[in-house]
């Protein structure tokens, strides 16, 4: 293996981890591993990475890339290959050391690797399997490891790495094949998409052989399938509404052939039932898959976004879709000019609507539709879609399912509960709907309590968007556009005049 030399391991990790700062794909690992005699770590279910657990506590993990040395020539990308960037790479040795000694000092729980791709996608999988193998096996390393897997590598590399990885995640870039056709012309759907139905298929095998060992289902599984149960498919979602997504059938890869030889494989070529009598102490990606899309890049419509994501959610189970908005790094005549910098806010709303889609048993089709196809800059989706459909409203807290509060703005998954829980045993009152959570601010305009309103109950569309405005936290270059003089409704940014 020829790899960079002449740089130290400090310099090495100051050029890779720089590099790596532009993958959002981390989250809390979802993953219960206690430690181990013998052994070195644990993985706690809270979470790791750069995020907040449930009781506050900040989590991290060393983030890098094995190597910012790239073949590809992908525009939107700091490491490109016309690039004139510093390039290093690890060897596994080298990460290792370092991930075992960053441990050591409590500087970190686990280790997020990604990578670009050297000499060839075979040739870079075969080195990330082995560093993963190494922390196994010979640093007894049981904290929480998250590998990206590399489009275009071996099957057999895949399997490998995702037998010691607690999560994988295969990084769409762009929701279209035209846009990588324009921005990413080496990579292809296909190769995307093949190991992201490999990691599935084998996380649904590992699950059905060791149980939920071998990989826990995502958020939007369990709401899609308690919104079924409830017939929440029947009473909101149209049929016009199931249509095909822009991920063709005809692009997925259904099958692998895990027989392929790898040059110079070091690692058995065991099949994935082979693999699970030996005692990893783990399923195969234990922790699930995730992706990530590039925001702005390419002039897909929010809609076009969030039918990707459900199409992913439904399609390969993944436990998350990330949303990255796109930072202009590369000067190219194909990306586009920011005069605003990067689309933050866009950025936002796409998170806010996939949690809807995720924990409140929305579909994309709901939040927005071709004639209505981006998000409306003041209103959070939840709000906008109330104040369309404000037929459906006045909800009786006392009376209605859990799935109609969820759709009430201010009501979120742990205070429906509550008032669910709560009402069995007594009424309620608004002063109680406060204490368990519900945010009254929003959720007055379109709720009653125990057959009463707070204050006086406004249906009117435009009274209740005003409303709402006057609560919104907004960026203060969007505050300025909408008041520095006097507006009416209807020049607000996003916001569709009525017809």
């Amino acid at each position: 293996m020829v790899l960079e030399e002449g740089l130290s391991v400090e310099k090495k990790l100051e050029i890779l981890s720089d590099a790596a700062k532009y993958d959002v794909a981390c989250t809390s690992s979802g993953m219960q591993r206690e430690g181990k005699k013998g052994e070195l770590g644990n993985s706690v279910a809270a979470g790791i990475c750069h995020s907040f657990s449930s009781d506050g506590r900040c989590i991290s993990l060393l983030k890098v890339l094995f190597t910012n040395e790239c073949i590809f020539d992908c525009k939107y990308c700091i490491n490109r290959s016309s690039n004139d960037v510093p390039r290093a790479s690890f060897t596994p040795r080298e990460l290792c050391e370092l991930t075992i000694g960053f441990y050591k000092r409590n500087y970190i729980e686990g280790l997020f690797l990604s990578s670009g791709i050297l000499h060839t996608p075979d040739y870079t999988m075969e080195l990330i399997c082995e560093t993963l193998r190494m922390l196994r096996e010979e640093y007894h390393f049981r904290g929480y490891i998250h590998c990206k897997a590399i489009p275009g590598a071996n099957p057999v590399l895949i399997e490998y790495a995702g037998w010691y990885a607690d999560r994988m995640s295969v990084n769409l870039e762009l929701p279209t094949n035209e846009g990588l056709r324009q921005l990413a012309p080496h990579k292809t759907r296909k190769n995307i998409l093949a190991p992201m139905r490999q990691i599935q298929s084998g996380i649904t095998e590992s699950r059905q052989l060791l149980g939920f060992k071998g990989g826990n289902r995502s958020a939007y599984y369990h709401t899609s399938k308690a919104a079924k149960r409830e017939g929440i498919e029947e009473r909101f979602h149209s049929p016009a509404l199931r249509q095909e997504t822009v991920l063709p059938h005809d692009e997925i890869v259904t099958k692998q052939d895990l027989t392929a030889v790898v040059h110079g494989q070091y690692m058995p070529k065991l099949s994935l039932t082979e693999k699970i009598g030996r005692p990893t102490g783990r399923g195969f990606a234990a922790a699930g898959q995730s992706t990530q899309m590039i925001i702005g890049a390419t002039p897909e419509t929010d809609y076009q976004l969030v039918s990707v994501a459900e199409a992913l959610y439904q399609k390969f189970d993944l436990k998350r879709v990330f949303y990255s908005a796109f930072v202009k790094v590369n000067e190219d005549s194909l990306l586009p000019d920011l005069p605003g910098g990067p689309p933050l806010l866009r950025e936002h709303r796409l998170y806010q609507a996939d949690w809807l889609m995720r924990y409140y048993g929305f579909a994309a089709g709901e939040l927005l539709t071709e004639k209505r196809p981006n998000f409306n800059a003041v209103l959070d989706p939840k709000c906008d879609w109330a104040v369309h459909h404000m037929e459906l409203f006045p909800v009786e807290v006392l009376q209605a399912d859990y799935f109609m509060l969820l759709r009430v703005p201010g009501i979120g998954p742990k205070s429906a509960k509550r008032i669910v829980e709560a009402r069995r045993n007594g009424s309620l009152s608004f002063e109680d709907l406060k204490k368990i959570g519900v945010v009254l601010k929003r959720a007055q305009y379109f709720i009653t309590c125990a057959g009463k309103t707070l204050g006086y109950l406004h249906l009117d569309e435009t009274y209740v968007t005003q409303s709402l405005m006057l609560n919104e936290k907004l960026p203060k270059n969007l505050k300025d556009a909408l008041y520095g003089h006097q507006m009416s409704l209807f020049e607000l940014p996003g916001f569709p005049a009525a017809g």
